[in-house]
């Protein structure tokens, strides 16, 4: 195989999703990602579907949909391609969710053999990218890296064209959506006729992504007033705010909507709808700790004494509010929503029951619903429990009652600036976890599954940090929280000299 189209290629992986530049725009960004390579990627996973369904290619069904990124129908014309050449029949689903887009797999109704999503997520208007699932779920890392190397094959052999089907059109989101209703209905013990949303009061921000359909076809159907709701129109450009609820400024959009429309509830999705988080009706921002501990107490209703499993930067105060005051054990794994679901998939399997796994970005998967991350399942679980609490009389809020939240929350990024960056930045956390070792101030947390954590507990501080290796980049992110203001800075300078000692690390980030 010609060894510079492989790397080309596989430079496409991120993870669990294929991304790149798709469209010029940004200074010093080139396109990498072409309708022609979506076009050779499509046609390498109808390959590995047929392998793993032991089906010809001319017998598969195959999904496409995408988010409102500009570059999105130019993408998704070379993956629709590349599916009719096969000979499986390509269905064009046009603006989806991604959730939506592994839906199509399981719906009896479509029951399609695989699926291709166009998305980029939060990412920037020239940015896009693929993920793809089967009935099993999302592909690994391992699978998408097999799989582009089979794409750069085909991309220098050319595809053996085969008889091609007609393109089949269809709106994936009104099945979608009329799966949401039902999930709903079955909460709240009603039928939708009954209106069970009526007298409650939602705004959505769909952050100009793909998630309006959630106010349109889930909400107001079901009698919900959504007045207020805010940016549902899909737009690539993002005018608004970033497509994502970590964003303060997105936050702010949505907790604003929420407070000025006296709304039962808010609600943000990020472009793809695979994210959410929500807004108490009295502005409280539900999102990192907070969302884990509401989804924790929803858990905990009816799956009493279960494993939460989340990722490594959650905080010592939800380890706390998830097994002192719902009786729910905690199990902080690494970072990585890939991670964090195969984890609670592999507790359950080895006889531990796990029926929630949620990242602080936002991403939560259910048991009861596939193991899917999906932003739009979780709001409905949500929604659901402020239609209970209104109906008895109580508020929403107090299904956080106890939980205590860190003071001061920072994150530093610090650069490794040298070529082999994760040899360094491996050598770096073995020595600091020897320097920790030896500080009289410094308790190691045991047991981690990612990088060093340590708690400090004394006069000066009280509170944790992690230092860990980035997922992807030349990164050593380093995460503290404190109980009082100012604390950070308490342990950056502890940290420094043992920092000082690296002259590959760029250590300016410390000083902000």
């Amino acid at each position: 195989m010609n060894q510079e189209l492989e790397r080309q290629y596989l430079k496409l992986q991120n993870g669990s999703d294929v991304r790149g530049v798709a469209m010029e725009g940004v200074e010093g960004e080139t396109v990498n990602l072409t309708s022609e390579q979506a076009c050779y990627i499509a046609a390498a996973f109808v390959e590995y579907v047929a392998e793993l369904c032991g089906k010809k290619t001319e017998e598969l069904k195959i999904s496409v949909g995408h988010d409102s990124r500009l570059s999105a129908d130019e993408l998704k014309a070379g993956a629709l391609e590349g599916i009719k050449k096969t000979g499986a029949l390509s269905v064009d689903c046009a603006l989806a969710s991604t959730p939506s887009m592994f839906m199509s797999t399981v719906l009896p109704e479509l029951d399609y053999d695989g699926a291709v999503m166009i998305t980029a997520s939060h990412l920037p208007f020239n940015r896009n990218g693929l993920k793809f699932f089967t009935k099993r779920g999302g592909l690994e890392s391992k699978e998408i890296k097999a799989l582009l190397t089979r794409a750069a094959g085909l991309a220098e052999t050319g595809l053996t064209q085969k008889k091609e089907q007609e393109t089949v059109k269809l709106d994936l989101l009104s099945h979608y959506s009329a799966a949401l209703r039902e999930v709903i209905c079955r909460e709240l013990e009603t039928e939708e006729k009954d209106q069970p949303l009526s007298g409650m009061h939602f705004v959505v921000d769909a952050s100009n992504g793909s998630g309006g359909f959630f106010a349109e076809q889930v909400l107001a159907p079901l009698g919900a007033d959504i007045n207020g709701s805010i940016f549902l129109d899909p737009d690539g450009t993002f005018p608004n705010h970033v497509p994502n609820p970590e964003n303060k400024k997105a936050m702010d959009c949505i907790r604003e909507a929420t407070l000025k429309n006296h709304a039962d509830l808010g609600i943000i999705f990020d472009t793809d709808v695979d994210r959410a988080a929500t807004v108490f009706p009295d502005g409280r921002e539900i999102n990192r700790n907070t969302l884990i501990a509401l989804m924790g107490a929803i858990v905990a209703r009816t799956a009493p004494g279960s494993t939460v499993v989340t990722d490594s930067v959650t905080s010592d105060q939800l380890t706390e509010f998830l097994e002192k005051r719902l009786g729910l054990k905690h199990h902080r794994f690494k970072r990585g929503y890939r991670n964090v679901i195969n984890e609670s998939i592999r507790l359950n399997q080895e006889g531990v029951e796990s029926c929630l796994a949620i990242e602080t970005s936002g991403h939560g998967a259910l048991k009861e619903n596939y193991f899917l991350d999906d932003g739009a399942y979780m709001s409905v679980k949500i929604l659901c429990e402020a239609v209970r609490s209104k109906r008895a009389g109580r508020s929403i809020e107090d299904m956080l009652s106890g939980l205590q939240e860190a003071a001061e929350s920072r994150e530093y990024r610090i650069s490794i600036q040298t070529e082999d960056f994760k040899g360094y930045g491996a050598m770096v956390l073995e020595q600091f976890q020897t320097f920790a070792a030896g500080e009289e101030q410094f308790h190691i947390v045991e047991p981690n599954y990612e990088g060093v954590r340590v708690s400090f507990d004394d006069e000066e501080v009280k509170g944790w940090m992690l230092i860990r290796m980035s997922l992807h980049d030349p990164l050593l992110p380093l995460n503290i929280e404190t109980e009082k203001e100012g604390g950070a800075a308490v342990v950056v300078k502890r940290l420094k000299p043992f920092f000082e000692g690296f002259d590959k690390l760029d250590l300016k980030v410390l000083d902000n």
